[in-house]
This record gives structure tokens, C-alpha cells and sequence, in this order.
């Protein structure tokens, strides 16, 4: 019986919940407006809460972080470009749209019938499927802070961010660019399974391999989705439960 019933209480509920939304006269009145002017309806779906929104978001980390790094490599226009786990309808189609995209995932990935876009399913967290030099420019955007939770089904590694971290650098060529984000707070934190938090100076001290990086630039999302560019991490003051730090690496060794 419950399993009947819960349909139609789930419909009975959605019903209620327009009925007495604060703008449901105002769609009424206009679906009744629409008739007179001859508009000829053949469903009615209320989206009330559009009459008060704005044009759309403007803000927060996967806006910010894909296009400053998108706009990033565009202007460095590398020679191969690798990224490993960002998302696919943000930045990798950000950046397929001027130019071409290898993707590596621990994921299956469907064709994209896309020809800017290969994949390649690869655990980073393996050495094996690494290659050492093989790209000018590689990034992992909202990514690294996933490894070794499970959540994707990898192999669990408290250390899995790590050793990812190491391997990315390991693929890049002296001269490249990595660009890598992640959230950040004021202290390190594990969200089991969902992701990390990281401090945004923690990226430091993950591998002895860091010494190989120089920091170009650092960019991070605030708590309230805005951005802050071109930042000194020396001397900000980071006061954050839910950032996005932006990070523009170099390798020199």
C-alpha cells in the first residue's frame, strides 16, 4: 500500500507547494492573459521562482576556477594540454571550444563526438599510468581532493591526493604549466567519502617533488563565491570554511 500511495502523495505535496507559493497568482494571471492575447497552451508547468532571479550565477568555484584557467591556457596556447578529472561540461568544454584536450579519468567517459576531446581511463594514483614528460601543460581543476576516498570507486589511500600529486608533476615537462584547484579553510579537514579541505599552504608539503614547482600565480573563490586574483600567499589573511584556491604552477627541475 505504501508503495502505492507514495506517488501520489509525492504529486499531492508538489501541488500544494505551487498553490501556495508567494508568485502563483502572479503565473496565473499571466497564464490567463496568454489565453486572451490567443497563445494556445498544451501543458502548464509553473517555474515561479524565475520571476525573481537573476539572469544566472556569476559566481562560485566552478565558474571562477574554469574560466581563469581556461582563459589561462588559451593565452599560453601549449603545445599538448592533458587534464585529469575536471569536469566535462565546464572546463574541459571551456577549453575544447578553441582548442584540442586529452581527459584522464578513473571513470568511464561515453564518447563525446566531440573531436577535440580524447580519454584515456587512467588511475593517477598508480605511477604506472604516468609518463614521465609527455606535456607542456596539464591541469586537475576540483579534482585532487576526490583521490583515494572512494567515492569513484579507486582504490581507497589516505595518501591518494599525494600520489597523484606527484605523478601530474611527474607527466610535465620543465617549462610546463600545471594548473591544479581545490576547496580550501583554515585547516586541513577529510569529508569521508565526499572530498578534503586543504589549507591553502598544505600543497607545499605534499611531496618533496614541490621543489620542482614555482608558483606563477594563486587565485582563490571566497566563502561567498567571489573572486580574488592575483593573490600573495605570504601575506593573505584566509578566513574561509569553503574556498577554492586557484593555483598556476611552473616546473623549473
Amino acid at each position: 500500500m505504501r508503495k502505492f500511495f507514495k506517488p501520489i502523495l509525492k504529486k499531492i505535496s508538489k501541488k500544494i507547494r505551487i498553490l501556495t507559493h508567494r508568485n502563483y497568482l502572479k503565473y496565473y494571471r499571466q497564464k490567463n492573459e496568454f489565453t486572451k492575447l490567443g497563445g494556445i497552451i498544451t501543458h502548464t508547468y509553473p517555474i515561479l521562482w524565475d520571476y525573481d532571479a537573476e539572469a544566472g550565477s556569476a559566481r562560485g568555484h566552478y565558474f571562477h576556477q574554469d574560466l581563469v584557467v581556461a582563459s589561462y591556457i588559451n593565452k599560453k596556447n601549449p603545445i599538448r594540454h592533458i587534464d585529469i578529472g575536471s569536469r566535462i561540461d565546464g572546463f574541459v568544454a571551456h577549453v575544447a571550444s578553441f582548442r584540442k584536450i586529452e581527459i584522464m579519468d578513473v571513470r568511464e567517459l561515453k564518447s563525446s563526438d566531440h573531436n577535440n576531446i580524447s580519454f584515456i581511463k587512467a588511475d593517477l594514483m598508480k605511477s604506472e599510468n604516468a609518463k614521465e614528460n609527455i606535456t607542456d601543460s596539464i591541469s586537475c581543476l576540483h579534482a585532487i581532493e576526490h583521490f583515494g576516498l572512494g567515492r569513484y570507486n579507486e582504490p581507497l589511500d589516505p595518501n591518494g591526493h599525494k600520489k597523484a600529486f606527484e605523478n601530474i608533476i611527474k607527466m610535465l615537462k620543465i617549462g610546463g604549466s600545471l594548473y591544479i584547484s581545490f576547496p580550501i579553510a583554515n585547516s586541513n579537514e577529510v569529508h569521508f567519502n565526499a572530498h578534503r579541505v586543504f589549507n591553502p599552504k598544505d600543497i607545499f608539503f605534499w611531496s618533496g617533488h614541490c621543489k620542482k614547482l614555482a608558483l606563477e600565480n594563486f587565485d582563490y573563490v571566497d566563502d561567498s563565491g567571489n573572486l580574488h586574483r592575483n593573490i600573495n600567499l605570504d601575506t593573505e589573511k584566509f578566513d574561509l570554511k569553503w574556498g577554492c584556491g586557484i593555483y598556476n604552477f611552473t616546473k623549473i627541475l
